[in-house]
């Protein structure tokens, strides 16, 4: 296989799929596409390590429509499992831009909806299922389809998979689709978890690793701000949205009620347009939100880690992790969201006392250091209250007990300190004592 392929064409895709890419806009294959697609249309199952952004759908969906060719039959014949719905309506976007040129039924299914309409789109005749794992299971044992015509499957995100808990379910699948298939994982990183899945899903994979694992994308430029609390975080954000450089910004925070009060700070503030993604959120609200984004109606779109691997939007300018990501792997995603199709993006990062004690772990996950940016001197820097000081003790007792099982507590280390400085005060009275 050459080193690089330079064209579509030369991946010996037909005329349909051709045309199709041309619509999409894409001049030629990424490396992912260069790498996975001659040897998934060879019949091998692809083990596929690669970062967000770096056009890997179409790297496994291309070779599944150009296997399938043609509707055949009432039941499916391809299987992609994603871990977020939002992830699964990206992969079914595409799928359905990829094969508008042909007639196969391209089916999703993922939670938020009632079961009815996907069951009754099943029975219409479906040829690529792509779903979450638990959905998949739920209609599956509603006799909706049979499974005995899967000759290939997708893992897509498996490392988020992993964290989410979906090993059961995986599991499952696998107990009732046909052995003999094709198989295809993808993952951002390559965790001891995922290993094992692979010893139990792949068989003699190839294995395409377009970027050094756990790197991020060197099109993103990153920034470090160390901020003392949570009114500064907002002081500082409110001062680089008055740049108008960020015109299309995703924020990323670790809570619900923090999306709902920063989204609501920035609307009084004027800086949007806003919208707020999270869990509580309709489905309805949450694909018009990222819709109204996408197309550039929208500035600033404030979320939780639902959408981290769920949007595939190639012109956001700027990503701030408001709060640092409870998951290290996730930090890569986030900041995925940016520098993406060849476009270059900045990825800023809030960091307070707590979240700077995981800072070196994800550089070294990422391998490389983040710059640290000073607070610029127009920002005001608040008092952190008491509350919310006590809270930071607390996060910062239970790290250290992580890292040192002897470690008694803040409290314990204050006492220890404060008996020292007893017994050295005694000794010296004592000293001077005998030298009368």
């Amino acid at each position: 296989m050459p080193s690089e392929i330079l064209s579509f064409e030369s991946l010996k895709l037909t005329r349909q799929f051709l045309n199709a890419i041309d619509d999409l806009g894409y001049s030629e294959p990424t490396l992912i596409q260069q790498k996975a697609i001659p040897l998934a249309l060879s019949g091998h199952d692809v083990l596929g390590i690669a970062q967000t952004g770096t056009g890997k759908t179409a790297a496994f969906m291309l070779p599944i429509l150009m296997k399938l060719k043609f509707p055949q039959g009432d039941s499916p014949r391809a299987l992609v499992l994603a871990p977020t719905r939002e992830l699964v309506m990206q992969i079914e976007e595409n799928a359905k831009s990829l094969a508008k040129y042909t007639d196969l039924r391209v089916v999703s299914l993922y939670g938020g909806l009632g079961p009815k309409q996907q069951i009754e789109l099943i029975e219409a005749g479906v040829d690529v299922i792509i779903s979450t794992p638990r959905r998949f299971l739920d209609i599956y044992k509603k006799q909706a389809f049979r499974t005995k015509e899967i000759k290939t499957m997708v893992l897509d995100e498996a490392d988020k998979m992993m964290d989410m808990g979906f090993m059961p379910q995986i599991k499952s699948i696998l107990e009732v689709i046909p052995v003999k298939r094709q198989n295809f994982l993808f993952s951002a990183t390559m965790p001891t978890k995922v290993i094992r899945l692979t010893e139990d899903f792949l068989e003699y994979p190839e294995k395409v690793e377009v970027t050094p694992q756990k790197v991020t994308v060197d099109a993103i430029e990153q920034q470090l701000f160390e901020v003392p609390n949570f009114r500064t975080k907002l002081n500082l954000l409110e001062h680089l949205l008055d740049d108008d450089e960020l015109n299309r910004v995703i924020i990323f925070v670790k809570t619900k009620s923090n999306a709902d009060n920063i989204g609501k700070y920035l609307d009084r503030k004027e800086l949007g347009p806003v919208r707020i993604i999270h869990a509580n959120k309709g489905q309805n609200s949450r694909i018009n939100a990222v819709s109204d984004f996408k197309e550039g109606e929208v500035r600033v779109l404030v979320s939780t880690d639902i959408t981290a691997r769920g949007m595939d939007i190639s012109m956001v300018s700027h990503v701030v992790n408001f709060d640092l990501p409870l998951i290290y792997e996730d930090y890569v995603h986030r900041i995925g969201r940016t520098g993406r199709a060849k476009n270059t993006g900045v990825a800023i990062t809030f960091a307070n006392e707590v979240e700077m004690m995981h800072i070196p772990k994800i550089e070294a996950l990422i391998r490389q250091p983040i710059p640290r940016l000073s607070i610029p001197s127009e920002v005001s820097i608040e008092e952190t209250p008491f509350e919310e000081k006590q809270l930071m003790a607390r996060e910062i007792d239970l790290i250290k007990r992580k890292e040192n099982p002897d470690f008694k507590g803040a409290f314990h280390e204050k006492k220890r300190k404060f008996d020292n400085q007893k017994k050295k005060s005694s000794k010296n009275r004592r000293r001077k004592g005998r030298g009368r």
